[in-house]
């Protein structure tokens, strides 16, 4: 289903999240029933768009039992009034830049009530997009890298807008987009004695909205004590950095690693791993400058490549302190978000045998050391097992055994005679 049919849909039942969810579940379900959806959803907009036949100042009168005249109960409201323009904002914020879901000037407002939300308007004044604070998921503010003036993005993550959840990459069922637009710092003459220059502001302005809305959300910002890159700020030196650049196929982006999860933007496809989502971490093509870091999820792995091995360790850190490379964890995260009670741990694994300890604290070349030693460690073993040991002495007396290894797993037989000397002492060994 094209980007407009979903949001005309989103549009006409934004009063009703609910509905609107059920809506788009009957239609990933039957892709087919997209253009029935549409169309209800386009008469609903029309209708509410279509002035009163009668004067708005005109009230019905109804007489009662007594004869009196009465005013009718006034018309229900809209589904939705944060789509309507009528509906006055409580901030508004003229000229700001949005690179998502278009990239264009629009007029920022914030509508600051329980029904209210996040909304762009046009020149003409109309709603061209916008998300309800009860829809929204998270509300990131992270500086945008790589910029000779301080600028941050806003990033307004709606429910199941992560870029992760089952069914988003069906064309068919387009998923809720994030809301995305830049905050410039003041510089200069633009600097307001008294005010605060960086995004602070109006951070709190969407903190205000989302306390009002009850969502339980604030902006989150970034947290040296979770991430803080280990590269230097070249354009702007003695600046921390909380970013990470790498790739996602030929694309070029950036990886926040925040309190609430994994980010990586800022452009299309914009990906969000909350902890509950994600599976578990890997490292892979490890060389002298660059490695790779795979985040694995219910819907798969997705691979983030060309990372600066400058940056391994506090990545590493970062990933151990919230358990993402423990897979045993992603059950009981994902319980915790859903408010359910997380499954008990067993002494064993699913198949009678003990359940294998988590290597936290290991990087890749020490967990690759450590397989090689059990490997080394295995080899030993078999080639220290004494066959006698069990009550027969099979094969110790054979005349090929002994010079061609044949009989003992790796064909080590050289090294076993050598080794096994001292416990194979008083046995004669035919020639």
């Amino acid at each position: 289903m094209p980007s407009s049919h979903a949001h005309e849909i989103d549009l006409a039942f934004a009063g009703n999240h609910e509905l609107r969810k059920r809506v788009h579940a009957a239609i990933d379900q039957t892709p087919t029933q997209s253009t029935l959806f549409r169309d209800i959803s386009a008469y609903m907009l029309s209708q509410a768009s279509q002035p009163s036949s009668e004067p708005t100042t005109k009230k019905r009168k109804l007489e009662d039992a007594n004869g009196a005249q009465s005013a009718a109960p006034a018309p229900a409201p809209a589904a939705s009034s944060l789509t309507s323009a009528a509906t006055k904002a409580w901030r508004q914020y003229p000229g700001t830049s949005f690179s998502l879901p278009q990239r264009k000037k629009y007029t920022l407002e914030l509508v600051g009530n329980k029904d209210g939300g996040v909304r762009a308007l046009g020149a003409d004044g109309s709603v061209e997009f916008s998300i309800a604070w009860t829809n929204v998921d998270q509300v990131f503010c992270l500086p945008v890298p790589e910029k000779a003036k301080r600028q941050h993005n806003f990033i307004v993550l709606p429910i199941l807008g992560d870029g992760l959840s089952p069914g988003t990459d069906l064309r068919e069922a387009s998923p809720p987009e994030p809301i995305v637009w830049t905050f410039e710092e003041a510089t200069g003459k633009n600097i307001v004695e008294g005010e605060d220059p960086g995004p602070g502001p109006m951070a709190e302005a969407i903190d205000h909205c989302l306390m009002q809305a009850a969502t339980g959300k604030a902006v989150i910002f970034p947290d040296a004590d979770q991430f803080e890159s280990a590269i230097p700020q070249s354009h702007r030196k003695g600046e921390k950095a909380y970013h990470v650049k790498g790739h996602r196929g030929s694309k070029e982006g950036y990886l926040f690693f925040t309190s609430a999860g994994i980010l990586w933007g800022f452009k299309k496809p914009l990906a969000f791993f909350d902890f509950a989502s994600v599976t578990a971490v890997s490292y892979t093509n490890v060389l002298r400058n660059t490695f790779n870091l795979v985040i694995t999820t219910q819907t798969g792995d997705i691979e983030f490549g060309m990372i600066d091995q400058a940056d391994f360790n506090g990545i590493n850190e970062y990933v151990q302190k919230h358990g993402l490379q423990d897979a045993s964890m992603a059950a009981t995260r994902r319980a915790q978000k859903l408010n359910v009670n997380p499954p008990k741990e067993k002494e064993n694994g699913a198949d009678g045998t003990a359940a294998v300890e988590p290597d936290h604290g290991l990087t890749e070349l020490q967990r690759a050391e450590m397989q090689l030693q059990d490997m080394e460690d295995d080899e030993e073993d078999e080639e220290d097992y004494d066959p006698g040991s069990e009550g027969e002495s099979e094969g110790s007396g054979s005349d090929s055994d002994d010079e061609d290894g044949e009989g003992y797993e790796g064909g080590q037989g050289e090294e076993y005679d050598e080794d096994d000397e001292e416990g194979a002492e008083g046995e004669e060994v035919e020639t």
